[in-house]
């Protein structure tokens, strides 16, 4: 299943792009899904139809939906809340409160990577769009599973080899312990999502089906946000494979006093082509009316990808490289718009850190650059280059033996 994400800063026009596109993609024949995951939904307003939480059919090949959190923690954390509810209001906690409080941060974002992963399990559809919310939560959304993969591991652990094994005997031995053992469908059910969020980062980055799209307006504070976004998509080892600049005035006519404007815009639009080179960039006109419902979907589609297959790769280059010359092993980021001031590079075991701003990426190292700690880092062409030399292995092998000598 190829999963095209658009995301852009708020108001920029991303959802009309998104509902476009997927219009474009089901004329083509390809059985497309278009999900939104903005808690402020807009998609339903694109098409002019109403949408629901699960898949609502618009035409032959094309179904939409809307997700819905609050459905989704009911059919996948009902079991759970359930049991810490009546654990938090035992302590006296109001129902209200105590409901909220078994609802953990990211739950929202998290089911909708569990539906992208059982819509691809599906088989049910060729291409999944998804529109979602602005810029910094569809960074929350897409870097969920590296944020939560550390927790996962460790609740995962204590769950099968400490609170299982022990909840039985420990629950006869008394009705108020029993009282606060998790029965086994809440336990089976955190299992259940831990098991099911595996794997989804390797979907979202598996850069030959899941690309990034960038929607923008020429506009300063847009652009500024777009260029942060690209940084961070990349360091995540997400693929962009365009950048889409909407609303633009159409040169060829006189706008009345949007004139001084127009210019503006065509200033902002060679900054715009120049810093995102060589990703391709799509320029997308203003219109007269707004873009709603089918017919107008489709003709925004046609303006905007022509003959053009949407689902096609429009540019093809990994974020993460792995590069060996001789002695020298590189990873290599594509940073385009990183300050080198803001990074910050170390190694902890067979981990590598690169801290950017408010955002951390952990890369899992080759075997053979475990216990190497990494040269200077550089920056080379938007490129951020992060050497290991392999010889280092003999000098950390005598030091080891060097100082056991001494001990």
């Amino acid at each position: 299943m190829r999963i095209l994400t658009f995301t852009g800063k708020g108001g920029v026009g991303k959802t009309s792009v998104s509902a476009a596109t997927a219009v474009r993609l089901s004329q083509l024949g390809y059985r497309t899904l278009v999900l939104s995951t903005d808690p402020a939904h807009s998609l339903s307003d694109s098409f002019n139809l109403p949408l629901g939480a699960e898949p609502t059919r618009i035409t032959e090949n094309l179904h939409a939906i809307e997700v819905n959190p609050y459905v989704d923690l009911k059919e996948n954390w009902q079991s759970v809340q359930k049991f810490y509810t009546r654990i938090f209001m035992a302590q006296g906690v109001s129902g209200v409160m105590a409901d909220e409080m078994t609802i953990l941060p990211g739950m929202e974002e998290l089911f909708s990577l569990l539906r992208i992963k059982r819509y691809k399990a599906s088989g049910l559809y060729d291409v999944l769009v998804l529109d979602t919310a602005p810029t910094g939560e569809t960074l929350r959304l897409l870097s969920l599973p590296d944020t939560l993969a550390w927790g996962m591991k460790a609740v995962k652990n204590v769950t099968k080899y400490i609170v299982r094994p022990l909840s039985k005997p420990l629950s006869k031995m008394s009705d108020k312990i029993a009282y606060y053992i998790p029965p086994d469908e809440a336990m089976d059910s955190v299992d259940q999502v831990f098991d099911e969020l595996e794997g989804i980062r390797e979907i979202l980055t598996d850069n030959q089906k899941s690309t990034v799209r960038l929607v923008m307006n020429a506009e300063k504070m847009s652009i500024k946000e777009t260029m942060r976004a690209l940084t961070y998509l990349n360091l995540y080892g997400f693929k962009v494979d365009m950048v889409l600049v909407n609303r633009l005035l159409d040169t060829k006519e006189n706008s009345g006093y949007l004139e001084n404007w127009k210019t503006i815009q065509q200033k902002y639009l060679g900054e715009i082509e120049e810093g995102f080179s060589p990703l391709p960039v799509k320029k997308l006109r203003m219109y007269e009316q707004e873009i709603v419902g089918l017919k107008a979907l489709e003709q925004f589609a046609k303006d905007m990808y022509g003959d053009t297959d949407p689902s096609d790769l429009m540019y093809d280059e990994p974020p993460i490289k792995f590069v060996r010359n001789g002695d020298i092993y590189e990873v290599q980021l594509k940073l385009m718009f990183a300050n080198p001031v803001d990074i910050d590079v170390w190694v902890t075991g067979d981990e590598l850190y690169v801290h950017i701003g408010n955002q951390r990426k952990i890369i899992s190292l080759p075997i053979s650059l475990t216990g190497l700690e990494p040269g200077n880092a550089v920056f080379k062409d938007k490129w951020l280059h992060i050497p290991f030399n392999l010889n280092n292995h003999e000098q950390t092998r005598h030091k080891k033996e060097y100082n056991k000598a001494l001990n």
